[in-house]
């Protein structure tokens, strides 16, 4: 196994559904937005084992102070072999020089993205408003 690491806009419905739905993220039962929201993002990182789409980061920006990771997912099947830092690790140094990276984590998530360099946030609390059940 050789994993490859992308940094591409366009996926098919089918890579963005099977990815998604292995985490069981509902967003993956919508796999028409996804394709148009990836293009829409201003970087999206991908891991590749051959032609299989097996992780995944994107995130918005404001050009100069503050990202915004909106996913990060990575198959189970290749999970704990460090795809998911190493999408994170390209998602700081593009923005390495912003004044702020911020992300929302379920709670099980939490110890990865520290072990990644984020802080939990003291006093604050993720707002969502949304018809998405994951």
């Amino acid at each position: 196994m050789e994993i490859t690491y992308k940094s591409i806009h366009d996926f098919s419905e089918e890579e963005l559904r099977d990815l998604f739905l292995s985490v069981k993220w509902s967003s993956g039962h919508y796999p028409e937005k996804l394709v148009a929201a990836m293009k829409n993002y201003e970087t999206v990182y991908s891991a590749w084992d051959g032609d299989r789409l097996i992780g995944l980061l994107s995130a918005l920006d404001d050009g100069v102070m503050t990202a915004y990771v909106h996913y990060l997912l990575v198959n189970p099947e290749y999970q704990r072999l460090g795809i998911g830092k190493r999408l994170v690790e390209l998602a700081k140094e593009k923005y390495k020089d912003y004044l702020k990276i911020i992300l929302v984590s379920y709670d099980e998530g939490v110890g990865f993205y520290q072990s990644c360099g984020f802080k939990k946030g003291e006093g604050e609390c993720p707002m969502l408003l949304t018809s998405l059940w994951t």
